[in-house]
């Protein structure tokens, strides 16, 4: 069967391709809509002029929602933006995405899952017709058995410092948070498709989900989100509370690398101030002065501290509604990573902080959020995840206003609350020299 991409104009199409690609200029941002439907669902947009539209559906029914019998469901959801809906099939959804050229993609984290599509602006209703399906997963019991091939392929494509991620955040908060974003093993086949829509019931609601776009008008995008159908008695969101605990996860595996996240207890997104100061301190403590480059502030001193040994060291900062952890990930060779190890937790532990490296870490967050905002594909997750955990969106300019009110003082008292926490370790690989939480002082 011939297909409409057969008799689209080769140059019209090359021409179509090179509009897609063209980025805009860095801090160049665009100025941000947002309203709330009478269902209370949240709507944003950017109304950008670019030949390329994206819209996205972010529903809060991140991982952190699951149970113990329901874990991994979040991940089958991401999945599931290429399986059948209870409206089209998982041929006819790709089929028609493609003819236009577009694309449709899931991601998800520990809050939030979410839907995208990409098509140029005068494809964009075909677009948005498949995209509102999603919100209405079949989950036919023959397309996950075929899937569990792609699930294992998935899980072994995780990174080891990915999984050190993961067994930190288990260590720091037991269940809730420390749900891990991938399926387990254990579960791979063994959930149906009954619990797997009695979680959508539950968790896809219109109070619970927000619809953003960049490159479409905001009357357009409002009338989609007006036609959307949740499935009945979802619960708004409101996830159980995560308290931060501490402790330990690891798991040995052979080999002669570790891979070594240490992490305390950092800043909730809704202490906004707060949430900033950690975002500063990260800058500032684990920086790098050029793309790529070594680690400048503590941690870098720290990891030069340690001797020759090659040891890669990144910073973490994670902040959720309700919660946060702050730290690092370290990895090398298993006989130098103890070391490694000690000398960044003295770092972390010490609570102090320069007022230089609070300017420095203040201007490479305005960098990292400028950029942001100016990248299409940057600015709709970002957009997304502030719709749908706060109900409303801030402008580039006020959020880089906000980082300059963030004192040097309050920065200090983020490095301070890290110090004083009970500290999370989460390892994997060789660890007969990686020390234990209780072992860190």
């Amino acid at each position: 069967m011939a297909v409409n991409a057969s008799k689209t104009s080769l140059l019209r199409a090359i021409s179509k391709r090179g509009y897609a690609v063209c980025p805009r200029l860095v801090g160049d941002t665009s100025p941000i809509s947002v309203n709330v439907l009478d269902n209370n669902l949240v709507v944003a947009t950017a109304c950008a002029t670019v030949p390329v539209s994206r819209v996205s559906i972010v529903l809060r029914a991140g991982s952190r929602n699951e149970s113990y019998d329901t874990l991994g469901t979040s991940h089958l959801l991401r999945l599931a933006g290429s399986l059948s809906t209870e409206r089209s099939s998982a041929f006819a959804i790709a089929r028609h995405i493609q003819q236009i050229g577009g694309t449709l993609t899931a991601w998800g984290d520990r809050e939030f899952v979410g839907y995208t599509v990409e098509t140029t602006s005068d494809n964009v209703e075909t677009g948005l017709s498949f995209l509102q399906d999603l919100v209405q997963p079949a989950f036919k019991p023959w397309e996950l058995k075929d899937n569990i091939k792609t699930l294992k392929n998935q899980l072994d494509a995780v990174t080891t410092e990915q999984r050190a991620i993961e067994l930190v955040h288990k260590a720091a908060f037991r269940s809730g948070l420390g749900n891990s974003i991938y399926i387990p093993r254990f579960q791979l086949g063994q959930l149906s498709s009954e619990s797997l829509l009695h979680y959508v019931a539950n968790n896809f609601s219109a109070g619970s989900a927000a619809v953003v776009g960049v490159g479409i008008e905001n009357n357009t995008l409002t009338g989609f989100a007006q036609n959307l159908n949740f499935p009945s008695g979802g619960s708004g969101g409101k996830s159980a509370s995560s308290n931060y605990y501490g402790g330990d996860a690891r798991k040995d595996t052979a080999g002669h690398r570790a891979v070594v996240a240490v992490a305390g207890e950092g800043a909730a997104a809704s202490n906004q101030k707060e949430a900033l100061a950690f975002a500063i301190l990260k800058q500032a403590v684990a920086g790098k002065p050029t793309k790529r480059g070594n680690l400048s502030g503590l941690f870098g001193e720290a990891a030069n501290c340690a001797g020759d040994a090659p040891v890669s060291v990144k910073g973490l900062n994670a902040s959720y509604s309700d919660a946060g952890i702050f730290g690092f990930v370290a990895s090398g060779d298993s006989k130098d990573i103890g070391k490694a190890v000690d000398f960044l937790v003295r770092a972390l532990k010490s609570g102090s902080i320069a007022e230089k490296d609070v300017q420095r870490g203040k201007a490479a967050l305005k960098a990292s959020i400028i950029s942001k905002y100016s990248s299409d594909s940057g600015l709709i997750k970002e957009i997304g995840r502030q719709a749908a955990l706060t109900r409303t969106v801030l402008e580039a300019d006020t959020l880089v206003a906000a980082i300059d009110g963030i004192s040097v003082q309050q920065v200090q008292a983020a490095a301070k609350k890290v110090a004083g926490s009970k500290l999370s370790v989460g390892a994997i690989g060789n660890l007969s020299n990686v020390p234990y939480a209780s072992d860190l002082k």
